[in-house]
């Protein structure tokens, strides 16, 4: 993985029907983050991680210790740019972007790809994981490509790239013309020409969601998917799109986006990332059609 600069974009309008959980933005500015203390080895950088995704950032409720490939890249790069400490704050698809706005973290290292829309508000360091979004299904289902899956019901995972990406890839393959014709308030539930998009708070709940039935086909990230993956489950032969995982930091924040950049990149080259993602059992990049289960890490 090499050395990338900041990547800073100009936006790419999706369809508001996709933008499930959108937030208001909230004008805040902030400091260089923590404490500010940073290279003088004090100071506190508080990291918003997931706690759910296990293989990148789990928490442990007997122990209270947070595990995974980001958390370890949260607590090196806390230690690289001189923090005396870090803090973990769990946030989810649907409150990360506010948390980082209003100030309550410093930083995103919380399964956030890159995007055209994100990069309105956010700086991303280069990438630390590299992915692609995949479609599951349950072999009981007997659906064996995407196109069984005309006038069923796909889900994905609330607040991820995930959800617009499929709509624009099933759009490319003419699979659907991309028009929403129903939508839920809250946006969890998009009917569209050709199915149903269902929007899920949790991959849990989205893999329950699967085996029972109200969902026909999971969406998520290849390295997610291999969580959910058993005997009963197998990955279609189609890629939704690519996911680059990037540290997040405010546009506002330039100073501490700079000491990200340098840290993430180093660790880039010095091979400490792929040394990590090794320890998880990650690899960069999960084929489609892989039936393979991963390994929970505790």
């Amino acid at each position: 993985m090499g050395k990338a600069t900041r990547r800073r974009g100009a936006a790419f309008l999706l369809t508001a029907v996709l933008l499930s959980c959108a937030l208001a933005l909230a004008g805040c500015t902030g400091g260089a983050g923590g404490d500010k203390a940073g290279a003088s080895g004090e100071g506190t950088l508080r990291v918003g991680v997931r706690s759910d995704v296990v293989g990148f950032g789990y928490l442990n409720e007997n122990t209270g210790k947070y595990y995974g490939l980001e958390i370890d890249i949260a607590e090196e790069l806390a230690r690289r740019l001189g923090y005396a400490d870090v803090e973990f704050v769990s946030v989810l698809p649907e409150t990360r972007k506010e948390m980082l706005l209003d100030g309550q973290v410093d930083c995103l290292v919380a399964c956030y790809s890159v995007s055209d829309t994100r990069l309105e508000n956010f700086d991303f360091s280069p990438a630390y994981y590299q992915d692609a979004s995949v479609v599951m299904v349950e072999n009981s289902s007997l659906i064996e490509g995407v196109e069984g899956l005309k006038g069923l019901t796909f889900g994905a995972m609330a607040g991820s790239n995930t959800a617009p990406q499929l709509v624009i890839r099933l759009a490319e393959e003419g699979f659907t013309d991309g028009e929403a014709l129903e939508q839920t308030e809250d946006h969890s539930v998009t009917q569209f020409d050709t199915f149903r998009l269902v929007q899920l708070p949790s991959y849990e709940e989205l893999s329950r969601c699967l085996e029972e039935g109200s969902v026909d086909a999971a969406c998520m990230d290849g390295s997610i998917a291999k969580t959910y993956l058993n005997a009963d489950r197998h990955l279609l032969d189609f890629t939704i799109g690519s996911q680059e995982y990037g540290v997040a930091t405010k546009k506002s924040n330039t100073e501490l986006a700079d000491q990200v950049d340098a840290a993430i990149g180093a660790m880039a080259d010095d091979g400490t990332l792929t040394a990590l993602q090794e320890r998880w059992g990650l690899s960069t990049e999960t084929p489609a059609g892989e039936e393979e289960g991963g390994e929970a890490h505790a």
